[in-house]
């Protein structure tokens, strides 16, 4: 794939994103971007195909819903589609709609699909990775926020003698999910950045420690 080749249909994907409606805040164009220099990253590093990759990671939230919403763990399935017909609207080569269809399928939690090749790992890392670190904490405040939740637990502020509640308390929702990710995730390069941003984010639950 040649870098005029990528260019052009980046491009494409860019505008269309750009076009299209977010579920929250979380989920905007800034989230797509940092995806896409992820995944990028990644595959070059593990020699992934980028004709899949990249398009994969623009477009795997192109389709969204919000976290609350019952019907969240088909977003992902929606999405694919989605993609895979505008891929189809814009040219894109037929040979990789499957496998990016697969990549967006799977790159979900709430859709629980395992990724079954290299590429689809490659983006659901990608994504999974902008849920830890200082954007992963700024992201996690953006949604609790627009859902109502409250900051923490008066009684237990970080979940040392009951069972995290992320519907009602933000903190809790590290304990639920987010310190669980970096096991998750499939590269090697990307667990090591994974328990690299995890660290940071228990940095700051030890200062919100201290403050409260």
């Amino acid at each position: 794939m040649t870098d005029s080749w990528l260019i052009k249909y980046e491009t494409q994907c860019r505008l269309f994103i750009e076009q299209e409606s977010i579920a929250d805040v979380a989920h905007d164009i800034h989230h797509i971007e940092r995806v896409v220099k992820v995944a990028k990253q990644l595959a070059r590093d593990e020699s992934a195909e980028l004709a899949i990759v990249v398009p994969a990671a623009w477009l795997h939230d192109c389709f969204s819903l919000p976290k609350s919403h019952p019907d969240r763990a088909k977003a992902s399935s929606m999405a694919g589609d989605k993609a895979v017909k505008f891929l189809t609207e814009i040219g894109y080569p037929e040979q990789y709609y499957a496998p990016i269809h697969h990549a967006i399928c799977a790159h979900s939690f709430s859709a629980n699909i395992d990724p079954e090749t290299l590429e689809a790992k490659i983006v659901q890392d990608a994504d999974r990775l902008d849920a830890l670190g200082a954007i992963g904490i700024a992201r996690c405040m953006q949604v609790s926020g627009a859902l109502g939740r409250s900051l923490y637990a008066l009684e237990d502020p970080f979940c040392t003698q009951r069972q995290p509640n992320d519907v009602e308390f933000t903190i809790d929702h590290f304990f639920k999910k987010l310190f669980h990710i970096s096991a998750t995730l499939n590269t090697a390069a990307a667990r090591k950045e994974g328990e690299l941003r995890e660290s940071k984010m228990r940095d700051f639950l030890h200062q919100l420690a201290k403050e409260i």
